[in-house]
């Protein structure tokens, strides 16, 4: 390809040893060896440590490895990850990766939107905490891309989310218990999961949000266990449940075995392996007018991704509306319940 048109960053870290009381070099000087012996050259050197890199290590790090100055890096640990592109802008990566294609025509970027960004991470004009009410709470990862959907709902509306993770089994517990976990929180949020472990416990966060006002989203299964929740204790079916887990009662949830993907149609029975038979991807879904949700989309036809096998039953439609459960969102045809 050429040098105008490839570029090798290599990222290394410095680590930080107490009893020397200083950052070492030397890892980072051997990781480059090693990468020129495979016949990898980088060009940029992006240091990452968690405290400053004094200018003398940095002309070290150049010396030894063979590399400019200007182009031994600090990546230092930013209170955020919104601010990684300030920091980086601010000890000057990009403009040495514009230098390296020659693309630099000397003009400031404009960085407005991430400085606006973590002005209301850093000055929050509120604080909210929402309570997720979880079967996978143990794994920090397991709900990431919820914890930064939750950040950035309190970046667009100027306040801290606070995230607090909560077992759903506690829920199979005493109401006190469920009390004592909830106190204080602006929101209950259920997602998704599989199987009946802790499906109790999020029918019961589902009951508590309910009673006491506080608001409620249920993603997936945790809309699902909603639904339980309303068909129980408001819509007379004291024994609503779902097929992915009994076989026992009114199935007010039941697997999907017919819908339409594209010109296609989709149909899967309960006999068969349900490997690989999800209703997966971006589907279109009708709003109801006048609702909320069609209220927050401005429109009443949107396409939301989808990741389930088991659904609402649309039988229990008009008992649930009834109860006071609006069904605002279906599909195009008006079979499956979306919102």
């Amino acid at each position: 390809m050429g040098r105008e048109r490839s570029l090798f960053i290599h990222v290394t870290l410095l680590p930080y040893i107490p009893a020397a009381g200083e950052l070492k070099t030397k890892p980072t000087q051997h990781s480059v060896k090693e990468l020129m012996g495979m016949g990898i050259r980088p060009r940029i050197l992006l240091c990452r440590a968690d405290r400053e890199i004094a200018e003398e290590e940095l002309k070290k790090i150049s010396l030894f490895c063979n590399i400019d100055e200007n182009k031994v890096i600090p990546a230092l640990d930013a209170s955020s990850i919104y601010e990684v592109p300030l920091s980086y802008h601010k000890v000057g990566l990009d403009t040495q990766v514009l230098d390296a294609f020659g693309l630099n025509d000397g003009k400031e970027p404009d960085l407005e939107k991430w400085e606006r960004i973590m002005r209301r991470i850093k000055n929050p004009e509120g604080e909210v905490t929402i309570a997720v009410v979880g079967k996978y709470t143990n794994l920090n990862d397991s709900y990431k891309s919820l914890n930064e959907a939750l950040t950035h709902g309190g970046i667009a509306n100027k306040v801290k989310v606070n995230i607090n993770f909560i077992e759903a089994s506690l829920f199979d517990q005493s109401n006190e218990d469920i009390a004592h976990a909830l106190d204080g929180v602006n929101g209950i949020l259920v997602p998704g999961g599989f199987g009946e472990r802790g499906a109790e416990g999020k029918i019961k966060a589902a009951q508590y949000a309910r009673e006491k006002k506080i608001p409620y989203f249920g993603i997936c299964f945790g809309l699902q266990m909603a639904v339980l929740e309303t068909a129980r204790h408001l819509a007379g079916v004291s024994n609503a449940n779902s097929t992915e887990f009994s076989e026992d009662g009114e199935h007010v949830i039941g697997l999907m075995t017919e819908w339409t993907d594209g010109n296609k149609k989709q149909k899967r029975s309960r006999e068969e392996d349900l490997g690989g038979t999800m209703r997966l991807g971006a589907f279109p879904a009708h709003l109801k007018k006048g609702s909320k949700v069609a209220e927050i989309y401005g429109q009443t036809e949107i396409s939301e991704r989808h990741r389930h096998r088991f659904e609402v039953n649309i039988n229990y439609k008009d008992k649930l509306e009834e109860a006071g459960f609006i069904m605002s969102g279906t599909s195009p045809d008006g079979t499956l319940p979306e919102i």
